[in-house]
């Protein structure tokens, strides 16, 4: 499945309902599932590990797609050619310092 096809399938399922809401109350349903996410990685649970990587990127496909915004197609504009600072792969920007 690609990130496009991905999108498609959550927008079809969630987007009447999730555009309703606002990308605000939304947004915060990201928040509670990386908050999920974190917890799962803390405590080292593979099978909750798998289900809260999956939620978060549902909830992030949510999100792009109230924003009218296509995810695959910015990841590859902005990751495509690797780091969007350097443009390296492996990135060879200093340790530390975020992408721009």
């Amino acid at each position: 499945m690609t990130i496009a096809e991905f999108q498609e399938i959550i927008r079809r399922t969630y987007h009447d309902r999730d555009s309703g809401r606002g990308s605000a109350a939304t947004f915060m349903w990201l928040v509670e599932e990386v908050g999920e996410l974190a917890r799962a990685l803390h405590y080292g649970e593979p099978e909750s590990l798998r289900e809260e990587f999956a939620d978060v990127f549902a909830w992030l496909a949510t999100l792009a797609s109230i924003a009218d915004i296509d995810l695959e197609e910015a990841v590859a504009e902005r990751y495509g050619q690797g780091c969007p600072k350097c443009r390296e792969i492996p990135c060879t920007c200093p340790r530390g310092a975020p992408p721009t």
